[in-house]
């Protein structure tokens, strides 16, 4: 199975099934009138004043590509899409049936998950029972798929995008992201022209965003069972029994909070192994970029561009008027634990899903993953970026001010 590469010394790297590869540059001429821009910043001067240099390091020498030129294509023809519909949404019926007939048409196979062809209004569709015969079916954490796409397509809001990686914790097949959704944040396609922008992707000619994920570890220690003088089995919360790994890839966020208890969480924050803070209040989120514009900015923090690469720090009600937001590198490895003095357990959830408890002697280990959402822009990563800003979050929408006339009204 092929994976996704580092950008390290690479000039592309594989998506999905090893179809899909990013180009260096444009796979066509670019288009005419288009300003050579990079999102990268100026590569700065190593010399500092008449006789200061920066020490270089061969072993630390990174190529990296200018997302502003990250452009999709195929080295082979995709013959496999999953499509993912938003489940119990009547009025996504009609474009799922409209999008799959499309696709067979056009030979590709479909998947899709098994409960979403357990809709009634589904089955009893006469005219598409023939069309459902030729799909391929899954169960989520069950069959696994990953080398079985080479596409997806979502139907639905941004939950639609979060459940695709949620499939994928490995390399991820490029996302087309259909805004039929409530708010669509992360799902710029209109659906009014689903036929042309659906080849256009297959022919291979579109930009996309490298959209990072996180991976979050989750070590458990699993609590030692004795037998007393009774003969009744108790656990010993202080003895150190087998320790078990949990491993996640998370689009948005994890948060860690104090769950139904009414005590303050009390977590200690690590990063690349000393202890930066201690986090008192309802808990703390860790995101991407990509998920700055999700619960954290709810919580206070700043909204980050999903190229520019780092991880954000949020508390949430923090029992400090000092606690504010925070950016780190990607590079950097944040740990979680319980404090020692912490009155209660702490719970931690993953993208909203698989929500579980955190006891004493348990550690959340967060990495930057190297297999990012390659998610398929509908102009570029920066001007879908602040239309969705404007379309979904309204920002910086207020009533302006009045022109005067002259300087006299001033007064």
């Amino acid at each position: 199975m092929s994976v996704i590469k580092p950008f390290c010394g690479e000039k592309h790297f594989l998506i999905g099934c090893g179809w899909a590869y990013v180009l260096p540059g444009p796979p066509m001429a670019a288009p005419p009138a288009q300003k050579n821009q990079s999102l990268h910043g100026p590569s700065p001067v190593t010399t500092f004043g008449p006789k200061a240099c920066m020490l270089q390091n061969p072993h630390a020498v990174m190529h990296i590509q200018d997302p502003a030129s990250q452009r999709l294509t195929w080295n082979k023809p995709p013959k496999s899409v999953l499509v993912i519909k938003k489940i119990q949404d009547a009025s996504l019926l009609q474009p799922f049936k409209e999008l799959c007939v499309f696709l067979t048409e056009k030979s590709i196979i479909v998947y899709v998950e098994r409960k979403v062809l357990a809709d009634p209004a589904i089955q009893a569709d006469e005219s598409f029972a023939a069309i459902i015969q030729k799909f391929c079916t899954f169960r989520e954490d069950l069959d696994d798929i990953s080398n079985r796409v080479d596409f997806i397509i979502c139907l639905g809001g941004d939950g639609t995008l979060l459940y695709a990686s949620s499939l994928f914790q490995k390399s991820v097949p490029p996302v087309m992201a259909f805004h039929l959704g409530s708010l669509g944040f992360l799902t710029p396609f209109n659906f009014d022209t689903y036929q042309s922008q659906v080849t256009q992707i297959i022919e291979g000619n579109a930009a996309i965003i490298l959209r990072s994920r996180l991976r979050v570890v989750k070590e458990s220690r699993e609590k030692k069972a004795r037998v007393d003088e009774k003969g009744i089995i108790m656990t010993n919360g202080d003895s150190e029994g087998s320790r078990k790994a949990m491993q996640y890839q998370v689009l948005n966020e994890v948060v860690v909070d104090r769950g139904p208890s009414s005590y303050l969480s009390n977590v200690d924050l690590f990063l690349d192994g000393h202890l930066i803070t201690t986090v008192q209040g309802d808990g703390v989120i860790v995101s991407t970029p990509t998920g700055s514009t999700a619960y954290a900015v709810a919580a206070g923090a700043s909204m980050i561009h999903p190229n520019v690469p780092a991880i954000m720090i949020t508390p949430i009600c923090p029992h400090s008027l000092s606690f504010r937001p925070i950016v780190v590198p990607a590079g950097v490895e944040l740990k979680i634990m319980l404090s020692r003095d912490s009155r209660n357990t702490a719970w931690v959830s993953f993208d909203g899903r698989k929500r579980q408890e955190i006891c004493h002697g348990d550690n959340i280990t967060i990495t930057t993953s190297c297999f990012p959402i390659p998610s398929i822009c509908f102009r570029d990563p920066v001007n879908d970026w602040f239309e969705s800003l404007t379309q979904c979050l309204h920002w910086n929408v207020r009533k302006k001010q009045n022109y005067l006339c002259s300087k006299e009204d001033v007064f």
